[in-house]
């Protein structure tokens, strides 16, 4: 997938990874920590974390603008990981839950969002700066595939181990994980549990300690208290992760140095030189031809990222409240990280065996599909016949997906473009939102007969009737194809129409769309409540086919652009 690449874009991609690796460890546990330590309702939780996905790529806007007008991209990079690492050093810290706590966590929110501000959308333009090289100019849709594949490598990694970091530390206090406690005991300090939520408690209670269910309040308080510090431990990841991502973009600059130029810095450049300036001008009406498209794709994927990112909010709900957490038989498989460790290394083992051309790529590609195969196997013969899976661990399915079908859509658009009939990045994009709404039908057929959350919420906070989990994986797997057709598309449209003097606030103009989808999200979380869940997923499907009927309506004004 690499070849004829510029070295720069696995550099830049892997410094992204570690970026993601710890912002996706912290976003896996921050929705179930604020309600754990904080007792949030689930309006008040989907307004903070509304507000906060859309500050993380509405900021990238303004860090875009302050990059073109003359830090530049590289220097505006290294800001934004210093920031960010601040902020999650902050968020780790565990603080009680009061006014104090609550302080020190909206500041290190802030911080993480301002710091996302200077290093995401100018990093994604130092990946486009790198193929407006006439070289490698034919390659950017595969480009910003493979740097969207190497986020979704980070991210796939980061509820697992936002899992195993949070267990271990509320192990070492001698309890474990169970997804109904929290709300529970919350409801039995503040006194408005009923009395079948009080026997479901004290039963959760001794199945944690023996007895505890004799003085209910000292057990909540304490269990509040020590899961909301394991949290805290998950957090600390991402500075890990942050250093990591540092270092590597520090130490192989020199493989993407030259694409770390804005306009106005290239322009002076040839002028000082005396030579012709290499930064194309554009006419006014064609720069605002190419921003009203932008700006008309923009549009569009509000609504997709409202959709998509339910994952975090009313998915992770879904799961915690609906899905059963019990699993036996081969639904175990898709659990173990280690067992899709071993499918992904045997099936990028098979890839390599068909398509290396020497022997030693063969044989690699060989030893690759044996050792995974034989990983996965192991890993499964030897799982518990019966496990206990978190809600978070849902959120892995997508990125791991991500992996596994990245090479079947590069294969795919390669041979589509071998041929003259690929479609365009803008139709891609019409393409995703479509199949979007497929992947909320599977959770609307999902959820027919199941109870409504406020009813749920009534009989004591636990579902009668608890759904497999393919169901929840099977509408990830879906909503990932979607993914590849809209968003890696999304990057190298915006990267190829936009104004060489506007790069930075263009790229970052695409995030805060995506803020913007992103803070809708809480319109969705504030109808969990009453709403028959399969209406609450139909209002989804409706505005995906909505976005899908708008860009398709505009296509030819938005491919006319593009060419």
């Amino acid at each position: 997938m690499l070849k004829d690449h510029p070295k720069g874009l696995l550099v830049l991609s892997f410094a992204n990874m570690g970026e993601r690796f710890g912002y996706y460890t912290m976003l896996a546990i921050f929705v179930l920590f604020i309600q754990a330590k904080f007792g949030f309702s689930s309006d008040t939780t989907s307004t903070i974390f509304a507000c906060f996905l859309s500050l993380v790529y509405f900021l990238p806007f303004f860090g875009g603008i302050i990059a073109d007008k003359g830090l530049g991209y590289g220097k505006a990079v290294i800001v934004g990981v210093i920031v960010m690492f601040v902020g999650y050093l902050l968020l780790a810290i565990p603080t009680a839950a009061n006014t104090t706590g609550l302080i020190a966590m909206f500041g290190a929110l802030l911080l993480i969002c301002v710091g996302t501000g200077f290093f995401k959308g100018n990093l994604q333009t130092l990946i486009g700066n790198l193929y407006d090289d006439p070289k490698y100019s034919s390659k950017r849709d595969l480009a910003f595939s493979i740097f969207y594949m190497c986020i979704n490598i980070g991210a796939f990694f980061a509820p697992s181990a936002a899992e195993a970091v949070s267990n271990y530390f509320l192990g070492k206090n001698g309890l474990f994980y169970n997804a109904s406690i929290p709300d529970l005991a919350h409801q039995f300090l503040n006194g408005t549990i009923s009395p079948e939520g009080t026997v479901e408690l004290a039963k959760l209670a001794d199945a944690q300690v023996a007895g505890a269910s004799g003085d209910l309040s000292a057990f909540a308080t304490m269990y509040i208290d020590k899961l909301s510090e394991a949290y805290n431990y998950g957090f600390a990841v991402a500075c890990f992760s942050l250093v990591i991502s540092l270092a590597i973009f520090m130490i192989f600059r020199k493989t993407y140095k030259y694409a770390d130029v804005t306009a106005a810095q290239q322009a002076a450049a040839d002028k000082a030189a005396g030579v012709e300036s290499k930064v194309p001008e554009l006419s006014k009406e064609e720069t605002r031809e190419r921003v009203i498209a932008l700006c008309l794709v923009f549009a569009v994927v509000i609504f997709f990222w409202m959709s998509f990112h339910q994952n975090g909010l009313t998915m992770t709900f879904f799961a915690r409240d609906y899905t059963a957490s019990q699993l036996s038989g081969f639904d175990r498989f898709g659990f173990s990280l280690a067992a899709m460790v071993g499918v992904i290394i045997a099936y990028y083992g098979v890839i390599a065996l068909v398509k290396a051309e020497k022997l030693a790529g063969k044989l690699g590609g060989a030893v690759g599909l044996i050792a995974g195969a034989v990983l996965a196997y192991t890993v499964y013969t030897r799982m518990d016949p019966t496990i206990s899976i978190a809600p978070q661990i849902f959120q892995q399915f997508n990125p791991f997906f991500i992996i596994i079908l990245t090479p079947l859509s590069i294969a795919l658009f390669t041979w589509l473009a071998k041929k003259g009939k690929e479609p365009s990045a803008p139709r891609k994009i019409g393409i995703g939102m479509l199949v979007a709404a497929l992947g909320f039908c599977v959770l609307a057929i999902g959820s027919f007969g199941l109870p409504t959350p406020d009813s749920l919420k009534a009989m004591g906070g636990v579902s009668p009737t608890l759904v497999s989990p393919n169901w929840l994986i099977g509408t990830y797997f879906t909503l990932t194809i979607a993914e590849l057709f809209l968003s890696p598309m999304g990057l190298s449209f915006v990267s190829r129409v936009s104004p060489p003097k506007y790069k930075g606030m263009m790229q970052g103009g695409w995030l805060a769309a995506t803020a913007f989808g992103n803070y809708m999200v809480a319109l969705i979380g504030y109808l969990w409540g009453g709403l028959q869940l399969w209406l609450l997923w139909g209002v989804l499907i409706v505005c995906c086919l909505l976005s899908a009927l708008f860009i398709f309506s505009i296509m030819k004004r938005l491919e006319k652009v593009a060419k």
